[in-house]
């Protein structure tokens, strides 16, 4: 459902645009946007992604939320499997692919930003010209330019009453993993001219701000606000209150949260 403020979109667990439901793969857009499309995929057993690839112009991240997903990078298509809390990002020329390999469902979310034009690429309704290329002849860029974060991996920053994890940091997009403790006074309402912010809650609850709404949020809970929307967000309980954040553009946030 969407908030009485324009442009601000919240999402509730199952909620979103569902593009495919078949018994081996569910695949959902949670909010698309110019500078970001964010899909939420479920993969059961043995299912596969796209061949590998690359893309020219823009990043394609992941983010597991269950079970384990295997990512294939770089020149070699190198295997690195990730289970929950593993973000994975390729930017534009490294080649990439992901599968299900295991034995259990995995859950995830995919990011492209910008957003080219997947939402109707995947609704079967694009262009034939979407920015999807088979790997060049050289490999393509390095596995040392793609991100690959591990669960307890990241640049790790302990603040008074919260705890800021970068997971990745690439121009086009920074992901955050943030931990606030009861007591923490939350993020006051300001707006972004410059990117889009987009919080996704992994644990505990909270309530999140937009306009002259506040909503409480639990687990899946999804909002994403565009450009110039005002938005805050504080902990609402006495457990601690975990959330996926994503900039998009980075324009300089990753680099401001080092400087605190």
């Amino acid at each position: 459902m969407e908030l009485d403020v324009p442009h601000a979109l919240l999402l509730r667990p199952g909620e979103g645009e569902t593009v495919t439901d078949r018994p081996e793969r569910t695949l959902r857009i949670l909010a698309e946007l110019e500078q970001l499309i964010v899909t939420w995929f479920r993969y059961e057993p043995g299912e596969k992604g796209p061949d590998p690839h690359i893309h020219r112009h823009h990043t394609d991240a992941f983010y597991v939320l269950e079970g384990e997903v295997e990512f294939g990078l770089g020149p070699d298509v190198s295997s690195i499997r990730g289970g929950p809390g593993t973000y994975v990002a390729a930017p534009p020329g490294v080649v990439h692919t992901f599968k299900n390999s295991s034995d259990a469902t995995a859950v995830f979310l995919n990011m492209h930003a910008p957003s080219m034009g997947f939402g109707d690429h995947i609704r079967g309704r694009g262009p034939d010209d979407f920015d999807q290329e088979d790997p060049p002849e050289d490999g393509g860029r390095p596995l040392a330019d793609a991100v690959a974060s591990a669960p307890d991996e990241g640049e790790r920053f302990e603040r008074e009453n919260r705890v800021v994890v970068i997971k990745g940091e690439l121009p086009q997009l920074s992901v955050l993993d943030l931990t606030f403790h009861p007591g923490w006074r939350g993020v006051e309402q300001h707006a972004h001219d410059d990117h889009v912010d987009v919080f996704f809650v992994l644990e505990g609850e909270a309530e999140l701000i937009a306009g002259d709404e506040g909503v409480d949020a639990g687990p899946g809970t999804f909002v994403a606000e565009p450009l110039g929307v005002r938005h805050g967000f504080r902990a609402n309980g006495p457990a601690p209150f975990r959330m996926l954040n994503l900039h998009a553009p980075d324009a300089g946030f990753a680099g401001a949260v080092r400087r605190g």
